[in-house]
Parts: C-alpha cells; sequence; structure tokens
C-alpha cells in the first residue's frame, strides 16, 4: 500500500488531482489509514495508470469513468487499443516533425492549408461528446469512434486530397460531412434498411474482410462471395435481392458509403469495407454467368 503522497511523487500526479478522482468516483483509494489518509494498491496503480493512457489521447474524464465501469471493460484490450490509437499519434507527429526538418533547412515546401481538416476534426469532436447513445448504437462504443477520429487524424492529408478529388474542396466536404453528423441516425437508420437481413446477424462478412492481405481473385475468396450469394438467395426475399449482378451491385454501393466505410473499417480493420467491396467487384467482373439460376 502507498499513501497518496508516495503516489502523487510516483506519478507525478497531485495529491489535489487524486483527491478531486477519488470525490467524483473515477479513481477510489483502496482504503484509509486509521488517521483517515487515503491507501493506494498495485491495483489502484494499474488502473491509474489506464486513466493516464485516456487522457493523453485526450479523453474526458467522463468518457474515462464511463468506459472503465463498463461490466465487459478489459483492460489488456484497452491497452491494446490505446496503444494503436498512441502509435497514429506519433505516426503524424513525426511527419511533422520530418516537414520541421526539411522548412528548417531551407526547403521549399508547398503550403498544407488547402489539407487542413481541423473544422471537420473538431465537428467529429463536438459529434462524440454530445451523441453519445447514437456513437455507442452505430460504433459499438464511444472507443472505436475515437479511433476513428485519429485515423482522420493520422492520414489527414490523404483524406483532404480524396475530400478534394470528391467534393472539389475542403470547405465543400467539411460542409457535406457536418450535414451528415447533423443527420446521423436518421442516415445510419436508412442504411440500415437498405442493408440486406443476413448482413445484420451472420458472420460470412466479417470472415471475408479477414481475408484482407490476400488477392481478391484468389479461389478462396471467391468461394466465400459465392457462399455469400448463395446464402442471400436462400434466406433473403428474392425481390430484395433480385441476380447476381444486383446483389453484387448493391453490396458495391452500400460499402462504398462514407459511414457504412467508417463503421465498418473501425469494427473490422482499415481497408475492410473497401476490400469487401473490391471481392464483390471482382465476382461481378468475372463471373460470366451471374444469374440467380446459377446458384
Amino acid at each position: 500500500m502507498r499513501t497518496i503522497s508516495q503516489v502523487a511523487e510516483l506519478t507525478g500526479i497531485s495529491t489535489r488531482t487524486l483527491q478531486y478522482y477519488d470525490e467524483i468516483g473515477l479513481l477510489k483509494p483502496s482504503g484509509l489509514t486509521q488517521s483517515g489518509y487515503r491507501l493506494y494498491d498495485d491495483e489502484a496503480l494499474q488502473k491509474l495508470q489506464q486513466i493516464l493512457f485516456f487522457k493523453e489521447l485526450d479523453y474526458q474524464l467522463k468518457e474515462i469513468k464511463e468506459i472503465l465501469q463498463k461490466p465487459d471493460f478489459d483492460r489488456i484490450k484497452a491497452f491494446k487499443k490505446q496503444k494503436e490509437l498512441l502509435l497514429l499519434k506519433r505516426n503524424r507527429t513525426d511527419r511533422l516533425i520530418q516537414l520541421l526538418n526539411r522548412l528548417e533547412k531551407g526547403e521549399q515546401c508547398m503550403s498544407f492549408k488547402e489539407f487542413d481538416l481541423s473544422d471537420y476534426i473538431k465537428a467529429l469532436e463536438d459529434f462524440k461528446n454530445n451523441s453519445t447513445e447514437d456513437i455507442i448504437r452505430h460504433w459499438g462504443n464511444v472507443e472505436n469512434f475515437e479511433m476513428f477520429i485519429q485515423k482522420i487524424k493520422a492520414h489527414e492529408s490523404e483524406v483532404a486530397k480524396l475530400a478534394i478529388k470528391q467534393f472539389g474542396s475542403i470547405e465543400k466536404y467539411t460542409e457535406a460531412m457536418k450535414h451528415n453528423l447533423e443527420h446521423f441516425p436518421e442516415l445510419m437508420d436508412d442504411l440500415q434498411a437498405q442493408i440486406p437481413e443476413e448482413m445484420k446477424t451472420d458472420d460470412k462478412f466479417l470472415k471475408l474482410a479477414s481475408h484482407k492481405g490476400e488477392d481478391v481473385a484468389s479461389d478462396s475468396v471467391q468461394n466465400l462471395v459465392k457462399e455469400m450469394i448463395a446464402y442471400a438467395h436462400g434466406n433473403t426475399p428474392s425481390g430484395l435481392v433480385g441476380d447476381d449482378n444486383h446483389y453484387c451491385s448493391m453490396i458495391i454501393d452500400l460499402y462504398s458509403n462514407d459511414y457504412l466505410k467508417a463503421v465498418t473499417d473501425t469494427k473490422y480493420g482499415m481497408g475492410s469495407c473497401e476490400y469487401i467491396a473490391e471481392a464483390f467487384r471482382y465476382y461481378l467482373c468475372h463471373n460470366e454467368k451471374n444469374t440467380s439460376s446459377n446458384i
């Protein structure tokens, strides 16, 4: 057991901050001395370590408390996720340092003003802070959405280039994304209504995403696509599925949606959504007999 003063000396966290964590129920002491002074055991110190990692990632204390109090909270899983987020943060910092090194040497570097997504990122942060229920419903938890934001930050220039390509300017892209965030529940409900029922309950799409990195033309991937199409024909009204061409086109369209892509990639890993669409696109382009009668 360590006293509050010893913990403060060990961690660099002030005794007043530790007292505040106790007051708000974020970090309770493990016990008290006969004189009423707080004591902390190793388990409490591990929890404090977890809190500090979350703070390093700009989580609010209220968010940290909610995460730690979840019945299914997994400490090791949380460490892995924090590590991934910190690596993304480090990569972005490394790129900024590299740019500064070039500028320091007198090199002429292009302006990055046109790639500034700060307004969009702020909108995402505001959405995270004000729409917790919607985030949990569609992203699974707040941590997943925070990871999505961190990935936007880590790949800001790449996202900006795509935004300019698709929308013409960062301003138009940000305006469109803000509109989507303002109407997020309705947009996601509309998307969910379009998704065939077997996609919501079956793990075949997750299985397909697990092949990411493998050539979509491989027999294993294409056989899985065929199984998914067969499953769709056997478990979904024919009017919804149509023939193979219609079903593949529907999947490709659905998985080209920005928000479904964000949710899928956050759950299954970056590039999963694009990989699923590409696997179906390959089947659509190379299968000579794409009709439901062949299933």
